[in-house]
C-alpha cells in the first residue's frame, strides 16, 4: 500500500472513498465533516438527527455521494466519546472502517487527520496511529489460497491536512506507523505460515533476509555449533524431530560509543506437540505459532535497523520443532542447560523455557543487559488473562516499567504478575538442579520462575504472550489468526531508550 501526504479540502479530492468523522453525542457535523456534510446536502446532519449516525467508537457508516462531491464514497468513523478518544481507538476504528471499503473494491482512499484538531491528538501520533490502523486492519494472508479473491485491496491512502505547518509532523508520524506496522505484519505472517512452511531453517532464512535487508550482523549455529555449545535444552527439545535445530544471532550497533546492548529474546519452537507429553487435538494445530515470541524479535529488530535508533541490540532466537519419535525426550530424563544447571524433564510439553534457559544464559554470558524475552509460554497465563494481555515479569522493576510504558504506548496490553520466591520450591527437583515444571497451580509464575534462574541478576522482563498471540475474529487492528503482538511494544521501548 502507497501513503502520501496532501495539503487541500478532502471534499475536492478525488478518489474512490474518502472518511471524516464524528464524535458521539454530536449533534451538529464540524470542521472536515462539516464541509462534506454541506456538499451532500445535509445528508449527514440529517442521519445523525434521525440517530442513523451515532458516533459510537467503532460505527462505520457508508454513504454514496451520486456524483455531488469528486469521491464515490464517503465513511463517517465514530470517534466515540471525546473525553474517553486516544490513539488506540484511532487505530482500531481505522482498521474497521478499511475492511468496510474493501467491501466496496475501493483501491484510493483519503482521509483526514483524524484526532489532529478537537481530539486532542498531536500530528505525528494521530497520523502514526492512522497508518498502524489502516495496515493492520487491511492485513490478509492469503498465500495458500488459489482461488481469485472478489475483495481487492486498498492500493493508496492520502491523508489531507489543510494546515501546512502540520505537514512535516504529519509524515513523520506516517513513516513511523508504516515501520511499525510492516514489522508486525512480517512478525505476523511468520506465525501464520503453516509448520511445514516455517521449519527452523527457512526461520533462520528469513532473519538472514530481514539482516542482509537491514545490513545487520547475523550468525546462525547449526546442529553441531549447538552441540559444541552444549546447549542441553535446546538439543534436547529438538531430539524428537527431524528438522535440525537453529540458534540465530541478529545484532544491530546504533551506538558505537557504548557498548552496553538491550537482548531481545524469542521462543522459536516452530511447531510444538507437546513431544511425549503430547497435547490433546483441540487447537493443536495453532501450535504452528509456538514460535510467535521469535518472530516478533526478528521483525522488531529490522525496524529498530530501518529507524535508525542510536542503541544497541541483539536479538536471539532458540528455533526447534518439539515432536514425539524415538529419540525424543522423554518425562523423567535430566539434560545439562548451557548454564551448566541440570534439568529433570517432567513435562515434554513444558519445553519453551528449555530452550529459552539456553538463550537466556547465552545472553547473559555476552554481557547483554537488559533482557527481554517474548515467548508463547503457558496456558496458565491465558487462563488468567484472557486474549487481550500478556503477563509481564521482572526482576527489575525500573525496567518493567519501561515495557510497560512502552506496551501502553503501542497499544499492546500487558499486565504485570508476581514473582514470589516462596514458589520456587515448587520447582525443586529430587535428582536434578531444577525441574521443569511447577504443577498447575501458578503455572505461569513457576514458568518465570524457572526462567530467573538463567538470567543470574541482569535486568530482566519476561512476556508471557499465550493469550494475545492470536485472534478469534476481526476486531479493529486485529485480524483473525497471527497478531504479531509484542512488536511494537520491543519497537517503542526501543525508541524510549533512545531517549
Amino acid at each position: 500500500m502507497k501513503f502520501e501526504v496532501k495539503a487541500g479540502d478532502i471534499n475536492k479530492f478525488k478518489c474512490d472513498a474518502i472518511i471524516v468523522n464524528v464524535f458521539e453525542g454530536t449533534e451538529k457535523p464540524g470542521g472536515a465533516t462539516a464541509a462534506v456534510d454541506s456538499e451532500l446536502n445535509g445528508i449527514i446532519s440529517a442521519m445523525l438527527k434521525k440517530g442513523e449516525i451515532k458516533g459510537k467508537a467503532g460505527d462505520v457508516i457508508i454513504i454514496h455521494t451520486l456524483g455531488r462531491i469528486l469521491a464515490d464514497l464517503v465513511t463517517v468513523v465514530g470517534l466515540g466519546k471525546k473525553e474517553e478518544f486516544d490513539e488506540l481507538k484511532l487505530r482500531n476504528l481505522m482498521g474497521d472502517a478499511v475492511r468496510q471499503l474493501r467491501k466496496y473494491n475501493c483501491l484510493k482512499v483519503a482521509t483526514i487527520l483524524h484526532g489532529g484538531g478537537s481530539g486532542g491528538l498531536n500530528a505525528v501520533t494521530a497520523a502514526q496511529a492512522i497508518v498502524e490502523g489502516v495496515l493492520l486492519g487491511s492485513y490478509r494472508f492469503n498465500k495458500h489460497i488459489t482461488r481469485d479473491d472478489e475483495e481487492r485491496d486498498i492500493e493508496q491512502l492520502t491523508i489531507l491536512e489543510n494546515d501546512r505547518s502540520k505537514l512535516n509532523d504529519i509524515e513523520l508520524g506516517l513513516e513511523k506507523g508504516r515501520i511499525m506496522a510492516e514489522a508486525t505484519v512480517l512478525a505476523r505472517d511468520m506465525v501464520n505460515e503453516p509448520a511445514n512452511y516455517m521449519t527452523p531453517s527457512i526461520m533462520a532464512e528469513i532473519a538472514r533476509s530481514v539482516a542482509e535487508k537491514h545490513n545487520l550482523e547475523i550468525t546462525v549455529l547449526g546442529y553441531r555449533e549447538i552441540e559444541e555449545l552444549a546447549m542441553g535444552g535446546l538439543l534436547g527439545v529438538a531430539k524428537g524431530s527431524r528438522q535440525e535445530p537453529r540458534f540465530i544471532i541478529i545484532k544491530y550497533k546504533g551506538d558505537h560509543t557504548n557498548t552496553g546492548t538491550v537482548g531481545f529474546i524469542g521462543k522459536g519452537l516452530t511447531f510444538d506437540s507437546g513431544g511425549i507429553s503430547l497435547k490433546p487435538q483441540e487447537f493443536m494445530a495453532d501450535m504452528k505459532g509456538d514460535m510467535a515470541g521469535a518472530a516478533d524479535v526478528i521483525a522488531a529488530i529490522g525496524a529498530i535497523a530501518e529507524l535508525k535508533l542510536k542503541l544497541n541490540v541483539t536479538a536471539i532466537v532458540p528455533a526447534t520443532e518439539n515432536l514425539p519419535g524415538g529419540n525424543a525426550l522423554k518425562p523423567g530424563d535430566v539434560i545439562k542447560s548451557y548454564s551448566g544447571r541440570t534439568v529433570e524433564v517432567v513435562n515434554t510439553d513444558a519445553e519453551g523455557r528449555l530452550i529459552l534457559a539456553d538463550a537466556l544464559s547465552y545472553a547473559v554470558k555476552q554481557g547483554i543487559s537488559p533482557i527481554i524475552d517474548l515467548a508463547t509460554l503457558t496456558g496458565a497465563c491465558h487462563v488468567a488473562l484472557g486474549d487481550m494481555y500478556a503477563g509481564l515479569f521482572t526482576n527489575n522493576q525500573e525496567f518493567a516499567l519501561k515495557v510497560l510504558n512502552a506496551g501502553k504506548t503501542a497499544g499492546e496490553m500487558l499486565w504485570q504478575l508476581p514473582l514470589p520466591q516462596e514458589y520456587k520450591e515448587l520447582n525443586k527437583s529430587d535428582i536434578a538442579d531444577i525441574k521443569n515444571s511447577g504443577g498447575r497451580y501458578g503455572g505461569a509464575i513457576t514458568a518465570a520462575l524457572f526462567l530467573q534462574e538463567f538470567v543470574e541478576d541482569k535486568p530482566w522482563v519476561h512476556l508471557d504472550i499465550a493469550g494475545p498471540f492470536m485472534a478469534e475474529k476481526n476486531k479493529g487492528i486485529l485480524v483473525k489468526g497471527a497478531t504479531g503482538f509484542g512488536v511494537r511494544t520491543l519497537i517503542q521501548l526501543a525508541m524510549d531508550l533512545n531517549n
